[in-house]
């Protein structure tokens, strides 16, 4: 478990960093999860809660990012160990509930391929509250929800105002350098592209992701400096 902020932390699931979660303390001791995993991450997740000196049932808050198996797939089990309201952005509710993801880009040959293949399916999840782009959530200060559509329609960054941690949700990736999300996963490329934009607009001074480590130096240069010259 890695401290990005006062209150903010990441949890890695998968070695390497390959897959992240993120812990949210609150000023009362309760806590907001962002993500769960893959289908084996409660169990690491449930271990971090355990060295904060927490119980599952302190989790009162599980806001997902997007609708793929490997943010999701834990997240049946998160809901029945924690008993936490669950929130996602309403484009990508109705698949939670299914417990499905979004269609790739047919533009893709690897989506088209993929499509055909079984997998990728993960256990059915209710959703609580549909979350909007700009929305404030009540989360250890203020955690900002930005709309960042194209890996899923309903993909979702968010901002915690008062540690200056950007969690981009995968609209980008840090695992060998920085990069778009891969192509094949996000439902529509092109715009997956532009939305990654808007971080660049935004104030921040960690740029955390979920697939890789955290950028502290120079988080927020870094990211433009990548952005502007992918995008123009």
């Amino acid at each position: 478990m890695i401290e990005l902020g006062p209150n903010v932390y990441r949890v890695p699931t998968v070695p390497f960093n390959a897959v992240n979660s993120f812990i949210f303390v609150e000023p009362d001791g309760s806590l907001t999860l962002v993500d769960a995993g893959l289908k084996r991450a409660p169990k690491k997740l449930l271990a971090a809660l355990a060295a904060l000196g927490k119980q599952p049932s302190d989790v009162k808050r599980i806001v997902m990012t997007h609708a793929h198996i490997d943010h999701a797939g834990g997240l049946e089990r998160m809901q029945r160990e924690t008993g936490a309201r669950t929130l996602s952005h309403h484009d990508d509710a109705g698949y939670l509930a299914r417990g499905e993801a979004p269609p790739g880009d047919k533009r893709s040959f690897l989506a088209r391929v993929m499509a055909m293949l079984p997998g990728g399916r993960f256990g059915p999840c209710s959703v609580d509250e549909e979350i909007v782009d700009g929305q404030l959530l009540d989360v250890a200060g203020g955690l900002r929800v930005i709309h960042t559509p194209g890996h899923t329609p309903g993909h979702v960054s968010l901002l915690h105002e008062p540690s200056g941690a950007l969690i981009v949700g995968d609209a980008l990736f840090n695992v060998i350098g920085m990069t778009f999300s891969i192509t094949f996963a996000c439902a529509d490329i092109p715009l997956s592209r532009e939305t990654a934009g808007r971080l660049g607009e935004l104030d921040f001074e960690v740029a955390a992701f979920m697939h890789g480590a955290e950028i502290r130096e120079r988080a927020r240069d870094r990211v433009r400096e990548f952005l502007r010259a992918r995008l123009g």
